[in-house]
């Protein structure tokens, strides 16, 4: 069963919900959505009945609502909440909602609690000039008024097995005032509290906005393109982008968004994808171009085949993603977690020793027990706890906005201390699109050799096989039987039909594994040589029996060749200036590995250390040699990059590689530009460096007010005041980081054409 829980406003909240519901009998699994607000859990109810499950919840504080009766998250505003840190702030808080779509704040709950409290502290305040005798009783009940929800809370967290939250140091503040005669004190106190919880809702939401309103970029709708059986032109029909399935075609008119991840199949026009990988030129798609579900359709008509899905578009991953990483928490935010958890109850014991021994040995009571209320109220972890998640929420939520998708707290702060960045080359530093330059025949025609080569690679989407398919294209490729493929080295199919060489096995193969089926006659070696001195891809068309009991026959040699990506040269020097080491890694041959380095060089890189001639399982072996020297960013985008991917310390996957390179790595760069990779460490940068500087503030506050109060110069509402104003601070400084820009680098020089590029038979993505 799934459920809108108003109120699970923060990590924090998240970890509490999962540790509550996961305690009960007969709870399964349980995923539960800061982003969307919603718990997920598979529940045995002969055991825990759902009523006893939402009552646990509703005492905590938080409001569930079963999905798909009443209320869904779909009707709630990303606003409807409040925050509860840990131990600190518990969801009451959480009822801190800032209000729905078009509601001001004060209709929230927490809203209506601060109006109330606030009311009852004015006519408190105004009857202590115009009936003094009644203002005691004023200040009381507003303190009362305050104390309640927060003391209910706060027993329930007890019973739970929470003793020390913010609602039972707050309570026991306020409460304490009360009776020591300090009844407007602690109506103040209260008063604040309140405030401080709305406005850190507001905040929290505001953290989290960027993320909902690009789940909402998507179309509801689409124009949806029938066949035409009878040759007419179809006429479209409005259906809802969620019905729409792989295979249907849709009509996107100028202006509007695109309703699902597609292919052009007819029309040129401008689309702005800037909703989705912020980049915020429009790019021109024609026919054979992708398109994404929310980007913005320019001055042409386009039609699209839907490739992907409402459920599979790329903004629907992304949000799943960003949701997915809400439980990868930050080292730094799992330390403080654990901190709140010892700090919470020693603040309340150092607090009963400041109110319990002066006394004791003779000093004054009623100075001794406000000094100790007061130290309940500047012990409140509030902002310390909140100071990570919100800079990391916020951190990520700037990334999506640019691109940079980040998969969580613990991605986030971890690539910003790399050492060393490894780059796949193809379709990392190059751009990924090889093309056939060369064809050069064995004892036959340069036809023949694309005919075989293209049955070879048929069904494949390695680049280098797009390549050769792309080159073949009109010719009669024959078919084939039984492909396969040896990763990194070569792909063998047989051949069929009525072809004269039918039965016999056609192997596309890297110079390398070539020399170990058969000699190279002199001249092949030379061709081989010429084309990988010329930065080329060369691979050989070999022909042969089953079994591999007669050495093949080489039929031909194909030159291939890709282009850098115009921006990886500038990419390469930032992260120099960072005082990031740079390592590329290829299945590629030496001769042309170096060629690409030395391109790179002459465009303004630096020096850029080389591994070549890398199977996958090189590849893993040199990122755990890396690692030895520091931690290591690997960048790929194939499906043979996910294991380095996942060895390395901070994975990330080119925006267009394989779903098991995104799936696998900890950041994607959706803009599919590798300078997003400095982006990246720069960001992780300014998280990290803004996280140390609000823990910094919330912990020098917390020690000067400490000392103040020892000696009797703070009140209880400056301590309040200055526990709420520490959170409101540290929380502004962490959304500073929503408006983080990439820094400046000088504009991408063209790429050197001096030497043409490569691609040796790599595996898939090298």
């Amino acid at each position: 069963m799934s459920y809108f829980v108003q109120g699970m406003d923060c990590a924090s909240c998240v970890a509490k919900v999962e540790r509550l519901v996961g305690g009960l009998p007969g709870t399964g699994e349980v995923s539960t959505s800061f982003t969307r607000q919603t718990l997920k859990v598979q529940l045995d109810e002969t055991r825990t009945p759902r009523q006893t499950l939402e009552q646990h919840l509703r005492s905590l504080g938080y409001v569930p609502t079963l999905q798909g009766r009443e209320t869904t998250p779909d009707t709630q505003h990303p606003h409807e909440h409040g925050h509860e840190h840990g131990d600190s702030h518990a969801p009451g808080h959480s009822q801190a909602a800032a209000a729905g779509p078009g509601r001001p704040w004060h209709q929230s709950p927490q809203g209506r609690l601060v109006v109330l409290s606030g009311a009852f502290l004015a006519a408190a305040w105004v009857l202590g000039f115009a009936a003094p005798a009644l203002s005691t009783a004023a200040f009381v009940a507003a303190t009362l008024l305050g104390v309640w929800p927060l003391a209910r809370r706060a027993v329930a967290s007890a019973r739970l097995g929470d003793p020390f939250s913010i609602n039972m140091l707050v309570s026991l503040a306020a409460t304490g005032a009360v009776l020591i005669g300090q009844a407007a004190e602690g109506a103040v106190v209260v008063f604040f509290f309140a405030v401080g919880e709305l406005l850190e809702g507001v905040a929290a939401g505001r953290a989290r906005a960027g993320i909902q309103a690009l789940a909402a970029l998507a179309p509801k709708t689409a124009l949806l393109l029938p066949d035409s059986a009878d040759g007419t032109a179809p006429l479209a029909r409005e259906v809802p982008a969620g019905t729409l399935r792989a295979g249907q075609t849709v009509q996107v008119n100028p202006g509007a968004r695109v309703p699902a991840d597609g292919t052009v199949l007819g029309g040129t026009s401008g689309v702005d994808d800037s909703p989705v990988t912020g980049e915020s030129v429009p790019v021109v798609k024609s026919v054979g171009d992708g398109v994404f579900a929310g980007s913005i359709n320019g001055d042409g008509v386009l039609t699209v085949r839907v490739d992907r899905e409402a459920s599979d578009t790329t903004i629907a991953r992304i949000t799943a993603m960003v949701e997915e990483a809400e439980a990868s928490r930050a080292p730094t935010a799992r330390f403080i977690d654990r901190f709140s958890r010892v700090y919470t109850p020693g603040v309340v014991l150092v607090s009963a020793l400041v109110a319990t021994v002066p006394p004791l040995l003779g000093g004054d009571w009623h100075s001794w027990l406000y000094r100790g209320i007061s130290l309940l109220l500047i012990g409140c972890p509030c902002a310390l706890i909140l100071s990570v998640p919100a800079a990391i929420t916020s951190g990520v939520s700037a990334g999506a906005r640019r691109g940079l998708l980040i998969k969580g707290g613990a991605a986030l702060e971890s690539i910003g201390g790399v050492r060393t960045v490894a780059f796949d080359k193809t379709g990392t530093l190059t751009a990924g699109h090889p093309r056939v330059t060369d064809v050069h025949p064995v004892g036959g025609t340069r036809e023949d050799v694309l005919r075989l080569a293209a049955a070879a690679e048929a069904g494949s989407s390695h680049p280098l096989a797009r390549a050769v398919l792309h080159a073949a294209r009109g010719l009669n490729v024959p078919a084939t039987t039984d492909a396969r493929a040896l990763p990194g080295r070569a792909v063998t199919a047989r051949l069929t039909g009525a072809e004269p060489d039918a039965g016999r096995e056609v192997t596309v193969s890297s110079p390398g594994h070539t020399a170990t089926l058969t000699d190279l006659a002199p001249d092949v070696q030379a061709q081989v040589t010429r084309l990988e001195a010329q930065g080329r891809t060369a691979v050989l068309v070999l022909l042969g029996e089953p079994g591999g009991r007669v050495a093949p026959e080489v039929r031909g040699v194909i030159g291939l060749r890709d282009e850098l990506r115009p921006d990886a040269a500038p990419a390469l020097a930032a992260l120099h200036r960072l005082g990031v080491r740079t390592v590329m890694l290829t299945g590629d041959n030496g001769r042309t590995a170096r060629a690409i380095a030395d391109d790179l060089r002459r465009a303004g890189a630096p020096e850029l250390e080389v591994h070549a001639a890398l199977l996958p399982e090189d590849k893993l072996r040199l990122i755990r040699d890396l690692q030895a020297r520091g931690a290591v960013a690997m960048i790929g985008d194939g499906i043979n990059d996910a294991p380095a991917l996942a060895q390395a310390d901070v994975g990330v996957a080119m925006g267009g590689g394989t779903d098991v390179a995104l799936e696998t790595a900890d950041a994607a760069l959706l803009r599919e530009q590798v300078s997003g990779v400095a982006d990246l460490i720069a960001l992780s940068r300014a998280t990290m460096s803004n996280i140390r500087v609000n823990i910094a503030f919330a912990l020098g506050l917390k020690a000067v007010f400490l000392i103040t109060t020892l000696l009797g110069y703070t009140n209880l509402w400056m301590a309040v005041l200055a526990d709420t104003g520490a959170t409101a601070i540290v929380t502004a400084n962490a959304l500073r980081l929503l408006r983080w820009q990439p820094p400046a680098r000088p504009r991408p020089q063209r790429s050197p054409t001096r030497r043409p590029r490569d691609h040796a038979r790599p595996p898939p993505g090298s």
